[in-house]
C-alpha cells in the first residue's frame, strides 16, 4: 500500500508498518512495527517520522534511515 507522508493525508484503513520507503530510494526502518489506524497522518520531519493520531496526539516512533544496496545489505543515510 502506498502511504502519503505529507502530514495531511489520513490513512484510509488499518495498516501495519515496519518500514516506509521514500521516493529518493531511502527507507525509514522502524525499531518496532507500528499499527496506523484509520485517520492517522504521517510525515517525515527532520531525520525522523512523526505520526499524528486522529485525536491530535503526536508520536515520534524510533527508527533509522537506510537503503538496500544488495539483498541483506543495509547502508545508513
Amino acid at each position: 500500500m502506498r502511504l502519503i507522508a505529507d502530514g495531511v493525508t489520513p490513512t484510509s484503513r488499518l495498516v501495519l508498518v515496519k518500514d516506509l520507503e521514500a521516493d529518493d530510494g531511502y527507507a525509514f526502518e522502524l525499531a518496532n512495527p507500528l499499527f496506523l489506524p484509520v485517520g492517522d497522518r504521517i510525515a517525515f520531519e527532520g531525520d525522523g517520522l512523526v505520526v499524528v493520531r486522529a485525536g491530535g496526539e503526536r508520536l515520534s516512533p524510533a527508527g533509522d534511515w537506510s537503503t538496500r544496496c544488495e539483498p541483506g545489505s543495509l547502508r545508513r543515510r
